[in-house]
């Protein structure tokens, strides 16, 4: 009971902060921001830029990236773009037959590879910014696909000298591919709305997102330089680059669209990747927050809350597991029946978040009665689906929190543009299915039983308050289970 009614207050204070990001968000989009920018009318005014792309075995979207990258418009002279290519497979040599092609069209545009894969990601960034020319440093994964003027949109912001970072929201170029890709856009739309809105205006911190966003090379190397110790290196240098007083910013009117991973085996991968970056990240940073003689303590507040995002999984696992026992306890003992008042926060902490992602929904989708009831399928549809990786991030937070060492497991891409197209026959699937699935068939199961216990619970006819979040539970695991076993190439 103190365990479940701890988790159950823990997810309600995350609650409670997302609606204080939700009235930021609100404050924000009433006000008109002024920034100081760049006149690229003024030749002498136009900083050089070096665009880097970190690749790694992306056979399939690899000419895609360079081609996008190549139509990206900035004045002659001043643009350099690195590949940073750490890839093993016949992606190498196709993409520097397509750099050489590139390169006789008069682009500046250099393959740079390493011997050993060393700091993974990170390593690759901090590899190439030893011999980058430009002042600011844009980031682009392989499955990003910015648009033309996205440097013009981007660079002028820089002229604040104190800046350190401008990130651009994340785009879905295919959102409407399966149930899956819509989940997982719904929840990257609320942090891309109400999470980097609501903490960068009131001047919280956020975190650059790995891609499409540039960096002020003096910032990266005042605040350390890129590190390989967490999984997360992004997440792990904005905190460093904020601890040192430099300043984000955060353009949602500026979309990047991006690939979404179609196959669950994919989104698994990149799931655990960032739950157990975020831990990580916690472990590193949060005394170092807590530390800070110039951090204010509702950002000191909101940083910790930020760095425990994922380990909300491990809580909403533990209230899920605890939640059965805790139906039969309740009509078992009658004295202990005032204790469940507890389980009302969970159905508070539930109707906050379904109003913070209801202003995220109707700020990307539009409001208006036909997309309100959209929104209530996708709210619980996603409500279910995250409930049902919670076993699968969980156990990626503890590995996180304990210090755990895995390897950056790269998300594989698919060069999935619209629903025509298919992903069978991807090479970097993995064939094997974790073992962790079969947990996962076993909790559907245990909430099956679940909702059969409400009906035979206690001696006045069953006890349904709990039946739709068992509901949830047993749709969540169901579905993850289901499609870890079928989808495979």
């Amino acid at each position: 009971m103190v365990i479940y009614s701890i988790a159950l207050l823990l997810i309600l204070m995350y609650a409670i902060a997302q609606l204080n990001l939700l009235f930021n968000y609100l404050s924000a989009k009433k006000k008109k921001e002024v920034s100081v920018e760049f006149d690229f009318s003024k030749p002498n005014e136009i900083p050089v830029v070096t665009i880097q792309l970190p690749v790694y075995n992306e056979l399939y979207v690899m000419d895609r990236l360079l081609e996008n990258i190549a139509l990206l418009e900035y004045p002659e002279g001043k643009l350099e773009i690195q590949v940073l290519d750490d890839s093993t497979d016949e992606s190498l040599a196709t993409t520097a037959a397509h750099i050489k092609r590139l390169q006789a069209t008069g682009l500046d545009i250099k393959h740079i590879t390493r011997t050993d894969r060393s700091g993974f990601k990170a390593g690759a960034l901090k590899e190439g910014l030893k011999i980058a020319k430009g002042e600011f440093i844009a980031i682009f994964d392989a499955d990003f696909l910015p648009q033309k003027n996205w440097l013009y949109s981007t660079i002028p912001y820089f002229k604040d000298p104190e800046i350190g970072v401008v990130q651009t929201r994340w785009g879905h170029i295919n959102k409407d591919y399966s149930l899956l890709t819509k989940v997982q856009a719904f929840a990257l739309d609320a942090h891309f709305t109400l999470e980097q809105v609501g903490r960068n205006s009131k001047g919280h911190f956020i975190n650059f997102n790995g891609t499409a966003g540039v960096w002020r090379k003096e910032c990266i190397l005042d605040a350390g330089n890129w590190e390989g110790d967490t999984l997360t290196e992004d997440l792990d240098l904005s905190y460093r680059a904020q601890l040192k007083k430099w300043k984000f910013k955060y353009l949602e009117d500026v979309e990047t669209p991006a690939e979404l991973p179609v196959v669950i085996s994919a989104a698994r991968s990149q799931q655990f990747r960032w739950n157990k970056g975020g831990a990580e990240n916690f472990q590193k940073m949060a005394r170092r927050v807590l530390a800070s003689d110039t951090v204010s303590k509702k950002t000191k507040i909101h940083s910790l809350l930020h760095l425990l995002n994922s380990t909300m999984f491990l809580n909403i696992f533990l209230v899920a597991i605890l939640s059965i026992p805790m139906l039969y306890i309740k009509n078992e003992y009658e004295h202990l029946k005032v204790y469940f008042f507890v389980m009302s926060f969970f159905v508070i902490s539930t109707i906050i978040f379904f109003i913070c992602y209801w202003y995220m929904y109707k700020s990307v989708y539009g409001g208006g009665f036909k997309q309100f009831i959209r929104y209530i399928g996708m709210f619980f549809t996603f409500f279910s689906v995250a409930m049902g990786f919670s076993l699968h991030n969980t156990i990626a937070v503890i590995e996180g929190h304990i210090g755990k060492k895995s390897e950056f497991v790269r998300t594989p891409k698919f060069n999935i543009n619209s629903i025509k197209d298919k992903w069978k026959g991807n090479k970097y699937l993995k064939k094997n299915v974790s073992v962790n699935v079969i947990f996962e068939g076993i909790l559907m199961l245990y909430f099956a039983f679940g909702m059969y216990s409400a009906f035979i619970v206690g001696d006045q006819g069953g006890d349904f308050g709990l039946f739709p979040f068992h509901l949830m539970l047993f749709i969540g695991f169901g579905f993850v289970f289901f499609k870890s076993l079928t989808s495979k190439a």
